[in-house]
């Protein structure tokens, strides 16, 4: 079953400083990226904190599309202190981004498939995905998925081994 994220994506579509492609509308999203949580069999099973972002595949600016934490968490510790936890989304902006983000910030996930719109805003080229996950009582991981603008038909795509599951880049 596809689950479609319970956050607004009005954020993450509004094209920015980058151009849209030549054949999409201006907040037509590019593409969609499916993000399967795998169930475990564990004893204490806690949802994962889940970042998304997409760079430019020579090198460049990292553009955060999503971020999946504890929102609601109130008290000493918000849920915001173990966002450090994601490390390669914390280097490359989380740590200066302002949370909540409007259309990026949303609460943790059950297991399932999730699909996320790809950003109208993104200029054709090379690009990869990364997505990192990180669970209390659990694992860190981080999965790669190169993609180019304009996507090609067959999905691009690649699996974690613990803590993600499948992880696709397709058409809309």
């Amino acid at each position: 079953m596809i689950r479609k994220p319970l956050f607004v994506a009005a954020g993450v579509m509004a094209a920015g400083s980058l151009a849209a492609p030549a054949l999409a509308a201006p907040n037509t999203p590019a593409g969609t990226i499916t993000v399967t949580v795998p169930r475990l069999g564990v004893a204490e099973y806690h949802r994962p904190y889940m970042a998304g972002w997409v760079e430019p595949a020579g090198g460049g600016p990292a553009r955060t599309l999503w971020v999946w934490y504890d929102i609601k968490k109130a008290g000493r510790e918000p849920g915001t202190k173990w966002l450090a936890d994601l490390r390669s989304w914390w280097r490359k902006g989380g740590r200066s981004l302002a949370l909540p983000a409007d259309g990026l910030s949303g609460q943790t996930r059950a297991p399932g498939a999730y699909r996320i719109p790809l950003p109208a805003g993104l200029k054709p080229g090379a690009y990869t995905l990364f997505v990192e996950a990180a669970r209390e009582t659990g694992g860190r991981e981080l999965v790669q998925v190169p993609f180019s603008l304009p996507l090609r038909p067959a999905p691009s795509g690649a699996s974690g081994h613990a803590e993600l599951g499948q992880i696709s880049v397709s058409l809309r």
